[in-house]
């Protein structure tokens, strides 16, 4: 039977996005391809779960809290996508709400496993801030297939982020949905001076092009829970 490698399961509130301060609880799997230079979730151990094993771990995380969503991140989930043709429905036929934390590059994987999703928070990544190779195709595609749900965009700016990787990013959910709502993360590392003004500025020029566009630092951080 198949298993999926998961690194951590707990309660917490949503310290990013567009459901920030929604209480959820976060499944992590295990492992990430992309290796962003601002990375902040650090994965060293996991256990195995088949899916049902894991929709009993996780109602018994949740307790008798009402918790109806469950945050499926990473790492990046997408990258077992085997395990989740198997565990969405499941976990979907316990009337829990699938709230999908990606990175925005598997698309084919997304297509696969679209139709048990409710909320994608989807980044894309620049590669000026992830010192990475460009996803511009990869986003692309990624978001056309997301636009038919409760999708929003976020994307990290950092000291190093370009005006030109920002105007592309602005450009590209530009043309596929100016509604889609973008969230600009700043790097909690480096949150400054410098870096407000940055995040001021990319939030003023993309305003002229988006109609929902939020500067949100990572709460969760600030009040120092996971």
């Amino acid at each position: 039977m198949i298993k999926a490698k998961i690194s951590d399961i707990f309660v917490s509130i949503q310290g990013e996005g567009k459901y920030l301060d929604q209480e959820q609880c976060f499944v992590r799997f295990y492992d990430c391809s992309l290796k962003c230079d601002f990375c902040d979730t650090k994965i060293y151990t996991f256990q195995e779960y088949t899916p049902v094993e894991l929709i009993d771990k996780i109602k018994s995380v949740i307790g008798k809290r009402n918790i109806k969503s469950i945050s499926i991140t990473g790492g990046e989930p997408l990258e077992q996508r085997d395990f989740l043709l198997e565990f969405l429905p499941k976990l979907k036929s316990e009337c829990f709400e699938v709230y999908l934390e990606t990175n925005g590059v598997l698309v084919d994987e997304l297509f696969d496993v679209i139709e048990h999703i409710d909320v994608i928070s989807m980044d894309i990544k620049l590669p000026s801030s992830t010192k990475q190779k460009s996803f511009w195709q990869e986003h692309k595609e990624f978001l056309k297939i997301a636009k038919g749900k409760d999708v929003f965009v976020k994307t990290v700016i950092c000291i190093d982020t370009t005006w030109e990787d920002f105007k592309q990013a602005v450009d590209l959910v530009c043309k596929i949905n100016p509604a889609i709502t973008f969230v600009l993360q700043p790097n909690s590392e480096q949150l400054g001076k410098e870096l407000a003004e940055k995040l001021h500025e990319f939030k003023k020029y993309s305003k002229d092009y988006l109609s929902d566009v939020r500067a949100i630092p990572q709460i969760h951080k600030a009040m120092g829970v996971k």
